[in-house]
């Protein structure tokens, strides 16, 4: 939506001019409405019929609100077949259709504190002074299918599904089969109608069973557990949900709640007295007290067995939320309180080139900022050119775009269908963006290039940034600001520069905000430096293809390094992990005019290592395992623990597998360690490492 949609006070002026403008103006929001309309029409039957959403539930809700803020600002406008006010779509016609007794509603949705603190107030605008601050009951908003099941006089006579809110779909038998949903309530016996609703979900352990399971037999997997639930209850045949590992878990009861219960937190209670599954509850007092659970929550989320997306919060007294009442689509004394959205939908504004210090030309997308995973994203790398091609992403496109914890945010979809008229292709730029040296792109590759070497800046920069980094020489306090800076001042062209920054004191003391104490403290870390390891100098010369691991193999292998240099490509194909690729451009690297002028300076600027101690296979421990690190460690850091055991021979991962040798496990490990439990991964304190390294 652009501003150009929003109302102004402009527009007071009835001229001949002023109605033609709003006539105008008023009919681009409607078409902008339709566009909002139709989507939502698709993605409802999408989720709610075919059991096969497009969207994630975080990219559904931002094309809601779309529609929901234009139809608040122009409710003149609104169109007749809005889906605001439905619920879902129309029923498969497969099963027997049933109106339920009682509309089941969806849930509104909050994102953030200030949205929590709004819903509070706006419950106690609805209340009287003495029954304001009322208490809430939260629970776990669990992710499957919403069921309504129905006991006369304890026995279980029917379930329905949701469907479009006044009508679902008749289940029953399929529901049968769910393994821990009670088909006799002895302690509802009395009761002549009771209804209790909650969600039909799949445990993630039974989920993975079964794609494996179909990964076997060749079969269609399922995206996720919600669709995989859904599908299973809605087989046309009762046997194929029997098979599935199905849960029902219950969150309300709507008809026959005994008359002593007076709160939500009593009816959970209540209900799993009498032999339902109910999630976990927690009852608070004030935004502060929700706050908090909601973020235990998340904490606890990974460790969950079922998929959740957020938290439900429901004022607890049973009669305030008779006395709330409702809206049209949900209750006024509920809410959802979801999780940062994962993935959202933007406008990707334009496509720019940067050049890393191996020449590489990287596409980066500059986005309409929006906020994903609880950060505000406007940037996402686009990798390379032959990602490009393969989305068929283009400047003004909509979107996808995902990010979970700290993964760096990439593109997951092209909404090709809302593509602008006039949008062109991406063409790979022929020259560098910053020196103008020829790109090339090998044939069979998605990879460019700039062939600039160290004569493009861009190139020389990124080796500065890359040379002082944290796993190279860890240079602390020197970054990236004023590492480019000095470069622009000419005080550093090559890495060897860095070293003779001291005889340059008086002009970085006049440099912009870089006062005398911080000169000082960027002398003493360069001079601090000089001092470090030979894996880490060959990785901090960033020879292409070296990573961290195959610098330390490269230092063990030849344990000097002007025996490395003077190697060729058959004594450098014999360090591990060293393919041919690899050999041949560590072979070039050493013999470049231009890098053995730089390395001969940063060793008469003082720059030294222990001599490396050199052991056979067969003296190394560790050699041929596998470790994994997890956790917070506390005698050291964990870069550190990852040296010491490459030292020791072993292969650091960063993912458990079956093939994984040992977890070292800190304090909160976390996920890593359920899943090394699960698969008989044997599991290492810290006590224990640091016993075995001789510490």
């Amino acid at each position: 939506m652009t501003d150009s949609l929003l109302p102004t006070t402009s527009q007071k002026d009835t001229s001949e001019k002023t109605i033609i403008n709003d006539i105008a103006n008023n009919d681009a929001i409607i078409v902008q409405m339709r566009v909002f309309i139709d989507a939502l029409k698709t993605h409802n039957n999408a989720y709610y019929v075919l059991d096969n959403p497009i969207l994630e539930d975080s990219e559904y809700d931002q094309l809601r609100r779309s529609l929901m803020e234009l139809e608040e600002a122009y409710p003149d406008l609104m169109q007749p077949d809005s889906p605001i006010n439905q619920v879902g779509d129309t029923p498969l016609s497969a099963f027997t259709q049933v109106t339920h007794d009682i509309q089941m509603l969806s849930l509104g949705n909050v994102f953030e504190y200030d949205d929590l603190r709004d819903f509070m107030r706006r419950v106690n605008d609805r209340l009287s002074v003495a029954q304001q601050n009322p208490e809430y009951e939260m629970e776990l908003k669990l992710d499957g299918l919403a069921v309504s099941l129905k006991y006369v006089h304890g026995k279980f006579v029917q379930a329905v599904t949701r469907g479009d809110g006044q009508t679902g779909e008749d289940i029953t038998q399929n529901a049968k089969t769910i393994r821990n949903l009670p088909l006799w309530l002895a302690a509802a016996a009395d009761i002549e109608l009771l209804e209790v609703r909650g969600e039909v979900l799949m445990p993630k352990a039974g989920f993975e069973r079964l794609n494996r399971l179909a990964q076997e037999n060749e079969d269609k997997t399922f995206a996720n557990p919600r669709n995989a639930a859904a599908g299973s209850l809605r087989q046309l045949d009762p046997a194929v949900a029997a098979s599935r590992p199905l849960a029902f878990y219950g969150y309300s009861i709507n008809q026959g709640l005994p008359d002593t219960i007076d709160t939500q937190s009593g009816a959970l209670a209540w209900l799993k007295d009498i032999g339902f599954t109910v999630s976990a509850v927690e009852v608070v007092q004030n935004p502060r007290e929700a706050q908090a659970y909601y973020e235990s929550v998340i904490e606890a989320r990974a460790e969950l067995p079922f998929e959740i997306d957020g938290t439900v919060i429901k004022v607890n007294s049973l009669a305030l939320q008779q006395q709330l009442g409702f809206l049209s689509r949900e209750p006024r004394w509920a809410t959802a309180y979801k999780f940062p959205a994962e993935t959202v939908m933007t406008r990707l504004q334009s496509i720019e080139w940067q050049v890393g210090r191996t020449g590489q030309i990287t596409p980066v997308g500059k986005l309409e900022p929006v906020k994903v995973g609880g950060v505000t994203v406007s940037n996402v790398t686009l990798h390379n050119f032959g990602e490009i091609q393969r989305l068929d992403v283009r400047a003004g496109d909509m979107v996808s775009v995902h990010r979970a914890g700290d993964v760096i945010p990439k593109v997951t979809r092209v909404w090709h269908d809302q593509r602008p008229a006039d949008s062109e292709p991406v063409i790979l730029p022929s020259t560098c963006p910053v020196c103008d040296s020829p790109v090339v792109l090998p044939e069979d590759e998605a990879l460019a290039r700039c062939t600039g070497g160290l004569f493009c800046p861009a190139q020389q920069q990124e080796a500065l940034i890359h040379f002082v980094s944290r796993r190279a020489m860890d240079i602390d306090g020197l970054g990236e600001r004023w590492l480019i800076g000095f470069f622009n001042h000419g005080l550093v062209k090559t890495v060897a520069d860095i070293y003779q920054l001291h005889n340059h004191q008086d002009e970085l003391i006049t440099l912009e905000k870089l006062g005398e104490k911080s000169v000082q403290n960027i002398i003493a870390a360069i001079e601090a430096s000089k001092h470090t390891t030979l894996s880490r100098f060959i990785y901090a010369l960033g020879i292409r293809g070296v990573g961290e691991t195959t610098a330390q193999n490269l230092a063990q292998q030849f344990g000097d390094l002007d025996i490395l240099m003077a190697a060729d490509i058959e004594a450098l194909l014999l360090t591990p992990d060293v393919g041919a690729i690899t050999a041949e451009l560590a072979y070039k690297f050493f013999r470049a005019p231009h890098n053995i002028e730089v390395i001969t300076a940063l060793r008469e600027a003082g720059v030294y290592w222990d001599k490396v101690e050199q052991k056979a296979p067969s003296d190394l421990p560790l050699d041929g395992q596998t470790w994994v690190i997890t956790g917070a460690l506390a005698s050291m850091a964990r870069d550190e623990a990852k040296a010491k055991l490459q030292a020791l021979g072993a292969k650091v991962s960063g993912s458990i597998s079956a093939k994984t040798t040992a977890l070292l496990a800190g304090e909160k490990a976390g996920s890593k360690l359920t899943k090394a439990e699960k698969l008989g991964v044997k599991i290492v304190a810290e006590e224990e490492f640091l016993a075995m390294v001789g510490e």
